[in-house]
């Protein structure tokens, strides 16, 4: 049964310029660019039936192109021990109207919601047993970040599979943004 996520792919030269940031932490399991991207939905595992519904469904959303930008970097969870990096967005609000319409999309489904709450993100990496003030040192020295601001024309439904060394990421649909979608 493939484990389901929706996610937004980042340009490649937005992949090389998170890479830069991937250093200076001692213990963290830095994602890297093949695994770089902005989690709109988690869907988890699902079987075939629904697999295919799932896609169907997500095919009739609607929504312009964005641009975004990614700015500064922090830590969840928010409070106690730091688990993982993340870097942010510039402005939030296309990136939560693109998941409203993903989640009205899937609603007549019965997929089952995301219960925790939406922040999005790209993740940087994996901490196990971290130094907090090494932490809290990387997050300063890297919170002024900013990237250029790109074009999202399309988002993805992505299927994952754990391994020893992260999880492997592959594409299972894609599905365009703006005019080519019926904006």
């Amino acid at each position: 049964m493939p484990r389901l996520f929706i996610a937004i792919d980042l340009p490649d030269e937005i992949d090389e310029h998170l890479e830069l940031l991937c250093s200076g932490l001692p213990g963290a399991r830095w994602e890297g660019a093949d695994r770089f991207h902005l989690t709109l939905r988690f869907l988890g595992d699902v079987d075939g039936g629904l697999h295919r519904a799932i896609i169907d469904r997500l095919a009739t959303v609607r929504a312009p192109t964005l641009n975004l930008t990614l700015k500064g970097v922090g830590f969840f969870p928010p409070r106690g021990e730091p688990r993982s990096l993340w870097t942010g967005l510039a402005e939030e609000g296309p990136v939560r109207e693109l998941r409203r319409r993903i989640d009205r999309a899937l609603d007549p489904l019965g997929v089952e919601p995301d219960r925790r709450k939406f922040a999005p993100h790209v993740t940087l990496a994996r901490l196990r047993d971290p130094d907090v003030p090494r932490v809290v040192e990387y997050i300063s020295a890297h919170v002024l970040f900013r990237s250029a601001e790109f074009a999202v024309e399309r988002f993805l439904l992505c299927s994952s599979v754990r391994s020893h060394s992260g999880s492997k990421y592959r594409v299972e649909a894609g599905f365009r943004l703006g005019a080519a979608a019926g904006e």
